[in-house]
């Protein structure tokens, strides 16, 4: 049998136990003069955290026995961002500064790096409800800067891929697509920002308390939150998931070209299989959703980024054949970080191009593709862009610039990865892929837009609207109080105008 392991960072029973104070660092061994780490006692211990200390300044980190105001940097185990602030107010330990609050494996993962690591969402500690300064009621004490006030919108949180409360947000998921699936607009919001907030926490939720001043968690939804903490699963959830009504929607449109009212009338007239409503000859299809039946298999199957990345390379080809100054930009999810996805998209833009240049550069790219055999199906939507158009008010609209809906038909060799399809002697999978054409100098507004995703573009939107009296769309950002639109090269430039902090593309994961 193998000996137990033991963890590199739990203290050795042979290491000989420190007497007195612990000596802090001598200004030779510190490498990193700008950071000074203050390491809580609270819930941690005395010889764990007398071996912490001494392991991080061997690595040459700045390690203070008692808090002042020269720490950057507070570092607890197994406790919130709002029980230190209880603890700093115990202790009547007033810090003029602003540390950042980190959980102990921030500190863990320099000391095994030997240097400090980026701080994310995961090592930061949140504060959970206000806090007054005890001696002067009513008055808010200042937070440190990674445990600020949660935001009502998503443009003004970073939200990863790293879901802490994925129980909890794929719950809403599914009650907010079964609203969207019969068109109860105001719950489907709900749901969507409720999941959209839970996303963006850097902490899991294991009690109702957790959740007390974290916005756009109405009473339902914590009567939700509360039933999945307590049982570990939605009733409300587990009777959509069950319902045939909610199970026939998901499936049908889950077709390429299938929308809710298609949906509706096949489950009115009874169909609850694909394999039904395609054999019923009384039924007509469009030559969309005759290619989503056609190609139904792939896509249904997720797009890999090795796949995505395939598509691009040959869609730069077959557009720069034509615009060789032209800028394509993979958006959507996989502008965000995202592995999978299941289709991608590309915004074209050119500098150099005319308006008819322009024009014309989708359906050649189509001609193009048609003769080397690489389009299963397309529909090219022409441009109703117009420049002085104000941008439009819904929040959900749709933008005016020319577009094309494809199915590609991608060479599997052209794929810099393995992939199962090989296995199964196929050469090509059929990928879903959205190519869009906008002037050059509304390329920033574009971009933001189709990076997506959904909800931050919503909540991007709807603070423009109701904090800066300003109106936002994929194609112009208008201030209604100046009546003037405002100019943007870049996606930095329009957040600069709202007076919102930068957020990057993988940070918009709402």
């Amino acid at each position: 049998m193998d000996p137990p392991q033991t963890s590199p960072l739990s203290p050795r029973k042979k290491r000989p136990r420190q007497t007195g104070a612990l000596m802090a660092s001598s200004p030779q061994d510190i490498k990193f003069q700008d950071l000074v780490v203050f390491i809580l006692e609270k819930k941690m211990g005395t010889t764990r955290r007398a071996f912490l200390m001494e392991l991080a300044r061997r690595k040459g980190f700045r390690v203070e026995n008692e808090l002042s105001d020269s720490v950057t940097h507070i570092v607890a185990e197994n406790n919130s961002g709002s029980d230190v602030l209880e603890w700093l107010q115990v202790q009547k330990i007033q810090v003029s500064s602003q540390p950042e609050l980190l959980d102990v494996s921030w500190l863990i993962e320099c000391i095994g790096a030997g240097k400090p690591v980026e701080m994310t969402g995961k090592h930061q500690l949140v504060v959970r409800r206000d806090y007054s300064d005890s001696t002067n009621p009513g008055h808010p004490k200042t937070l440190p800067t990674a445990v600020q006030k949660i935001s009502q919108y998503a443009c003004q949180r970073r939200t990863t891929l790293n879901n802490c409360n994925q129980i909890f947000t794929d719950a809403f998921d599914i009650l907010a697509e079964n609203c969207e699936f019969r068109e109860n607009e105001d719950s489907c919001v709900t749901f969507m920002r409720a999941a959209s907030i839970l996303k963006s926490l850097p902490f899991t939720i294991i009690s109702m308390k957790d959740t007390e001043g974290i916005p756009c968690l109405g009473s339902k939804v914590k009567c939700i939150i509360e039933e999945i903490i307590e049982d570990g699963e939605s009733s409300e959830v587990k009777a959509v998931l069950n319902d045939e009504r909610y199970q026939s929607f998901k499936l049908f449109t889950s077709v390429f070209g299938v929308g809710l009212k298609t949906s509706e009338k096949w489950f009115r007239m009874g169909f609850r299989t694909l394999s039904k409503v395609r054999s019923d000859e009384s039924l007509k299809f469009t030559r969309m959703q005759r290619a989503g039946f056609l190609y139904y298999e792939d896509l249904v199957s997720c797009v890999t980024r090795a796949e995505a990345e395939a598509v691009s390379v040959l869609v730069k080809e077959a557009v720069q054949a034509f615009l060789p100054d032209a800028f394509v930009t993979m958006t959507g999810g996989f502008r965000r970080g995202k592995k999978m996805g299941h289709d991608v998209d590309f915004l074209i833009t050119s500098p150099g191009s005319t308006e008819d240049e322009e024009q014309q550069l989708l359906q050649k790219v189509m001609n193009l593709w048609e003769k080397k055999g690489l389009l299963l199906y397309y529909d090219l939507v022409e441009s109703t862009f117009e420049k002085l158009r104000l941008p439009s008010r819904k929040v959900d609209a749709l933008d005016h610039f020319q577009k094309c809906f494809l199915i590609f038909k991608l060479p599997l060799q052209r794929v810099d990865s393995d992939q199962s399809s090989w296995q199964e002697g196929k050469t090509w999978k059929a990928i879903r892929v959205d190519l869009v054409m906008c002037p050059y100098e509304r390329r920033a507004f574009a971009l933001l837009g189709w990076t997506g995703s959904r909800q931050f573009e919503r909540d991007l939107r709807r603070y423009a609207t109701h904090e800066r009296k300003m109106i936002l769309d994929n194609h112009a950002l208008y201030d209604k109080t100046k009546r003037i639109f405002l100019k943007a090269e870049s996606e930095e430039e329009i957040f600069a105008h709202l007076g919102l902090d930068y957020i990057e593309p993988w940070e918009r994961n709402a």
